[in-house]
């Protein structure tokens, strides 16, 4: 089932959005121009990903400064575990995720 989260003329560079979407917290981010979808939660230890830093495609956790490349979600240092990334679905004019 299709869950819209935005509409698409919404979405440009920078644009950084959270949602709740079946219990999970989610973060939709559009970076190098490509909408993405990720778990709002660093998988070190669970800080919230809303807040991080983002310098080119590298995604950098605010309390521990766990860094993450996009779009790929791959974890830069090699203990910690990749974000978890969501497929993101397209309706009309609308981006979402199948639920």
């Amino acid at each position: 089932m299709f869950y819209p989260l935005e509409r698409l003329i919404n979405l440009s560079e920078g644009y950084r959005q959270t949602f709740k979407v079946a219990g999970r917290d989610l973060l939709l981010m559009v970076v190098d121009n490509q909408p993405l979808l990720l778990e709002d939660s660093c998988p070190h230890q669970g800080a919230p990903l809303r807040t991080a830093t983002l310098v080119g495609t590298v995604l950098r956790c605010q309390r521990h400064g766990i860094e993450f490349q996009l779009p790929s979600g791959r974890a830069l240092q090699p203990a910690c575990p990749n974000l978890k990334m969501f497929a993101l679905v397209y309706d009309s004019d609308r981006i979402g995720i199948d639920v």
